[in-house]
């Protein structure tokens, strides 16, 4: 849920500022992940790597934003700015506590003493801190802050100071200390014992290297091995990790000798800089010497001669700049008909009514002989599944459970070689929907991905898989993730139901919808002004009830959860089927209340919702279809859209919630991208 950045320059000169403004920058790519205090570690003025083979190691933290960090660094004479250094490695971090609340103490870098020895940035949370804290104790290292992280810089100072006369590398130094953790992480580390190196690992936590050479090399490749051996061609790779349907352009690596390189936990912070990517897994541990990166990987199975090749990153630059746009979130919102098209783009024959998924196609059958579909997600992702599954049993007739991954695995559910699971996540490394994954592949299930992030864990692990192609989505609260989630489930539906002539009709009024649902998003796009006079009446209000049922159900959970994320407004998505059942004591005058009312096959039971809402005093508003005067007598505002095809409706009904929510939260002076206590990429558990 943090953010981790860190460059280095190998014979490529920097001077000491583009060093701090590179970190910085990379930290400020990486705020739409939610963060409460920065830090950076670089070396002390005057004693460049190059120069000093003790150089020390300078921390410089701040409780708060990015630019207060920003601000620490220029403040005083103590930093010489133009010092040039032509090798040196600099690790920057966001941090989200977890442990300890938001102060300088307990920001990343963490140190090992106060000398500064060694110093880690991490990602994830160490499950087994306290033992390692009561046996690190006990062997006298102090303790200064109150986070799991700090373990581990203690730990490897412990490992370095009894190595006796055995000389130790630092990547094995390294080694040695994550075969000692339990827990998720993506680590960083830096130490003036090993100037101008850098050691990087990752165990369920994201974490990927970029890489720039300053100077024409043959293809533009950079010299990597990996056990002794080369990186394999770049097309065996593909086939055998992204196994989504996604292109990514592989090759083989070469050599080279002036480099940079960009270690991240999300690619929206290297892309300004490089393309070229190389996505660590689980037990990989790399390391930069003397401006070669090397990759080896912990627990290696005989025969196990795994490779990864560099990728290159068709995301652009200014697909994460917010351009004209007040923020990344309304930006995202009014991407949608563009984000719908890219999610269909060559997968839909709209003349012919076929449907084909790239990444499914090899395992359909396999798919169409299960005995019942799961679909497991968090948060917006989940409600994505619960949005689709009516129409997913509709057109495969096969049972569909749809599950919050937490509970999931809480209950130890049980899962059948027979079953095919489906993992939904916007960045592919949600922490839960991950071990839900390792849950149900250790149970023999088919497992299918949908994520918009190539080469995310979620991605790789899965068997196979739906790229959605959404674009970066910068945001904290998720918007056209959820809509092109949506179209996806949606296209695998009508995939499975092809050859069934009695779904013929219904498949041809879908695909007939699909096709008009761009136009009809910028329809509803254009209530725009509307939307925002009716939050205008709304922002002070403390609580709100979103109701409706059957396809539209969804709609109502989701938006309720756009409006927590970001107005920090009290919000409950209903089903309107159990308005009677306890929510109507919470009905009167004075409680806001919206309620989606499509023509529909639960339009009567939507009805005598409203009717009910109405005897009491509500004031309801309503989105409804713009040609409905039955419903629309009763409102007390409308929100009138477009009519299409009942199970595409959820697409354009969450819209004005998701509007809605945008401008609740400008009116109550919130930060739209970054709402407090949420991150965007949430990898902890």
């Amino acid at each position: 849920m943090c953010g981790i950045f860190a460059y280095l320059n190998y014979q490529v000169p920097r001077t000491r500022k583009e060093v701090f403004d590179t970190l910085v920058k990379g930290l400020q790519r990486l705020e739409y992940r939610g963060y409460d205090s920065a830090g950076i570690a670089v070396d002390s003025p005057g004693k460049t790597t190059n120069k000093d083979a003790n150089s020390n190691i300078c921390l410089i933290k701040k409780k708060g934003k990015v630019k207060a960090l920003d601000e620490a660094l220029y403040n005083g004479d103590s930093m010489d700015l133009q010092e040039e250094l032509e090798t040196h490695f600099g690790i920057a971090h966001t941090r989200w506590a977890t442990h300890g609340e938001p102060s300088p103490i307990n920001s990343h870098p963490h140190r090992s003493d106060k000398n500064n020895e060694f110093v880690v940035i991490h990602n994830g949370i160490i499950t087994n801190y306290k033992e390692l804290k009561k046996y690190l104790n006990s062997k006298g290292y102090k303790f200064e802050s109150e986070t799991d992280t700090e373990v581990i810089p203690k730990l490897i100072k412990y490992v370095y100071d009894n190595r006796e006369k055995e000389h130790l590398s630092f990547s094995t130094l390294v080694e040695r200390v994550i075969q000692q953790l339990e827990g998720a992480f993506a680590l960083v580390f830096k130490s003036s014992h090993f100037p101008g190196e850098a050691v990087a690992t990752r165990r369920g936590s994201p974490l990927l290297i970029g890489v720039r050479s300053q100077f024409e090399l043959p293809s533009e490749h950079i010299p990597i091995q990996y056990n002794s051996a080369r990186i394999q061609e770049g097309v065996q790779e593909r086939n055998s990790r992204n196994k989504t349907d996604s292109v990514v352009e592989q090759q083989e690596v070469v050599g080279g000798k002036a480099v940079e390189y960009y270690f991240a936990s999300d690619a929206s912070a290297i892309i300004e800089h490089t393309n070229k990517v190389i996505y660590l897994e689980d037990d990989d541990i790399a390391a930069v010497i003397k401006g070669n990166l090397s990759l080896h990987r912990m627990n290696r199975q005989t025969g196990d001669s795994p490779s990864r090749a560099i990728q290159t990153l068709q995301m652009e630059l200014q697909q994460i700049m917010k351009g004209n746009f007040e923020a990344f979130m309304q930006k995202e919102i009014f991407e949608q008909p563009e984000s719908v098209v890219n999610t269909m783009r060559g997968r839909i024959s709209f003349d012919g009514s076929k449907v084909i998924l790239g990444g499914l196609k090899d395992h359909l059958k396999e798919i169409k002989r299960c005995r019942r579909l799961i679909m497991i997600g968090c948060g917006t992702s989940f409600h994505a599944a619960v949005a689709t599954r009516q129409i997913l049993e509709e057109l495969t007739e096969l049972p569909v459970m749809v599950e919050l991954a937490s509970d999931f695995l809480d209950r130890y559910t049980p899962v059948f070689r027979d079953d095919v699971c489906f993992f939904i996540s916007q960045s592919g490394e949600t922490a839960d929907t991950l071990m839900a994954l390792r849950y149900c592949k250790d149970r023999g299930a088919l497992t299918v991905g949908i994520t918009n992030t190539v080469g995310s864990s979620i991605s790789r692990e899965t068997d196979c898989g739906v790229h959605i192609n959404a674009g970066p989505e910068i945001g904290v609260a998720s918007t056209k993730a959820y809509t092109s989630q949506f179209v996806a489930i949606i296209m695998f539906g009508l995939m499975m139901s092809e050859d069934r002539i009695s779904m013929q009709k219904r498949r041809e009024e879908i695909i007939i919808g699909l096709k008009d649902l761009p136009d009809m998003i910028k329809k509803v796009l254009e209530l725009d002004g509307k939307i925002k006079g009716i939050a205008q009446e709304l922002y002070q209000q403390k609580s709100l009830l979103v109701m409706g049922r059957g396809f539209n159900y969804a709609t109502c959970l989701e938006g309720a959860l756009k409006i927590k994320e970001i107005t920090y407004m009290h919000s409950e998505g209903i089903l309107a089927g159990e308005l009677k059942h306890g929510p109507l004591a919470l009905i009167d005058k004075d409680m806001p209340v919206i309620m989606v009312i499509m023509r529909d096959a639960c339009y009567t039971k939507c009805q005598n919702a409203l009717q009910q809402v109405t005897a009491r005093q509500g004031r309801p508003i309503l989105i409804c279809s713009e040609d409905d005067p039955e419903t629309i007598k009763y409102a007390y505002q409308t929100i009138g859209l477009p009519h299409t095809v009942d199970c595409l409706q959820g697409v354009l009904s969450v819209i004005p919630l998701q509007l809605m929510s945008f401008h609740l939260a400008v009116l109550r002076g919130f930060d739209v991208d970054c709402p407090r206590n949420l991150a965007k990429s949430v990898t902890v558990e």
